[in-house]
């Protein structure tokens, strides 16, 4: 009898059993998960990478120089590119207009159709320097002279609008990201400290941390400038700025590098190396700031717009850089102005390149985050 029962079960058994080609196969994970949200740090590193490219070689993409003037264009709107002359010809290279204001009509502009400029590639206009290295006088674009192509406008002086987006754009960018890594290297250091030693200094050290989080940055920043002299040069303000906003921004790095140090410090190779007789630097910067890597390149990519916006606001409250070196701060200074604000929409564009940069940065951020949550970096 039990035997048969052995047989019995043994048969269901087999009947269980999953038959191959009416199983449905299971399909590779194809969603959108941590680890595959992480691997596509490229969504935010090549549009970010073109967008310093553009401000770091702003004298070759930028059809003009930032204080070049025409006062007979002020507040000019963008160049319509044209295809079709008013013969009906098509032209395979876009051409503009030469842009002249009526003497009866001022603010209103009309285009001289007696002649097309077509664009030219390449072409030769004013002078810049590259890197501070050599001279060149190439640009990406332009038209031939007296006509001239402004994709952006131009502003209330008659200076071109693009142009000194991107020579603006070199000075609130790198302003921000040289502020950003201050910060998170003087955070870094002073949190390493403060966890690996402990005792007092650690104490010490985030009790003035917390004093710098509960005060409001804005104001912090404004109180701190005002102390220093109004009138610096351009290089100095941005000097200036940049030492000032990376200074105050500090203390939530360096909390956060405090709590790996602290984690990272009684780890088992740690204490070995420390047996062997490793000094304290030796085991800082061998086995335990490497450890902090990715807390700091998070916190980096994440106070980058912050700071960006910081420069911004010095700028636009004239405790920044002043003009005539154009900022994205001291260009919306013009937006004070209700006509330029309600009839001049390209004065706006400091501010959506303010908001394409930050949110790029923002994406960045969460990208390196989910690296950080799955152990990638």
């Amino acid at each position: 009898m039990a035997l048969a029962d052995k047989s019995a079960s043994a048969r269901h058994a087999s009947d269980a059993r999953p038959v191959p080609f009416l199983t449905p196969k299971r399909q590779a994970p194809t969603g959108t998960g941590p680890a595959q949200r992480a691997g596509k740090l490229w969504l935010a590193l090549i549009p970010l990478a073109a967008v310093h490219s553009l401000v770091m070689f702003a004298g070759f993409f930028a059809p003009e120089d930032y204080a070049e003037q025409d006062r007979t264009l002020p507040l000019a709107p963008p160049s319509r590119l044209h295809f079709v002359d008013p013969h009906g010809r098509f032209h395979v290279v876009p051409f503009v207009y030469r842009i002249v204001p009526p003497p009866a009509r001022p603010g209103d502009y009309l285009e001289d159709q007696s002649r097309v400029f077509p664009i030219g590639i390449l072409v030769r206009g004013t002078p810049y320097r590259v890197a501070g290295i050599f001279t060149s006088r190439r640009h990406l674009f332009g038209v031939e002279a007296p006509a001239k192509i402004f994709l952006l406008g131009r502003d209330e002086y008659g200076r071109d609008q693009l142009s000194r987006l991107l020579y603006g754009g070199r000075v609130s960018l790198f302003a921000g990201l040289l502020a950003a890594v201050l910060s998170v290297t003087t955070g870094a250091l002073l949190g390493a400290c403060a966890g690996f030693y402990g005792g007092w200094l650690d104490g010490a050290l985030m009790r003035f941390s917390e004093l710098f989080l509960a005060l409001p940055w804005l104001y912090l920043l404004l109180a701190v400038r005002a102390f220093l002299p109004l009138r610096v040069s351009p290089s100095e303000a941005l000097l200036l700025a940049i030492t000032i906003v990376g200074l105050v921004g500090w203390a939530r790095p360096a909390r956060l590098v405090r709590g790996v140090v602290l984690s990272a410090r009684g780890r088992s190779y740690v204490l070995a190396a420390r047996g062997f007789g490793a000094s304290d630097f030796y085991l800082i910067r061998r086995h335990v700031l490497p450890e902090t890597f990715g807390v700091v390149l998070t916190q980096a990519a994440l106070l980058a717009p912050q700071y960006i916006l910081a420069e911004v606001t010095l700028s636009f409250f004239g405790l920044g850089v002043g003009e005539p070196v154009p900022s994205w701060g001291n260009m919306l200074t013009s937006l004070l102005r209700y006509y330029v604000l309600s009839q001049c929409w390209w004065m706006l564009s400091p501010g959506l390149a303010l908001i394409g940069v930050s949110l790029l940065y923002y994406l960045l951020t969460s990208l390196l985050q989910e690296r950080l949550r799955i152990g990638q970096l």
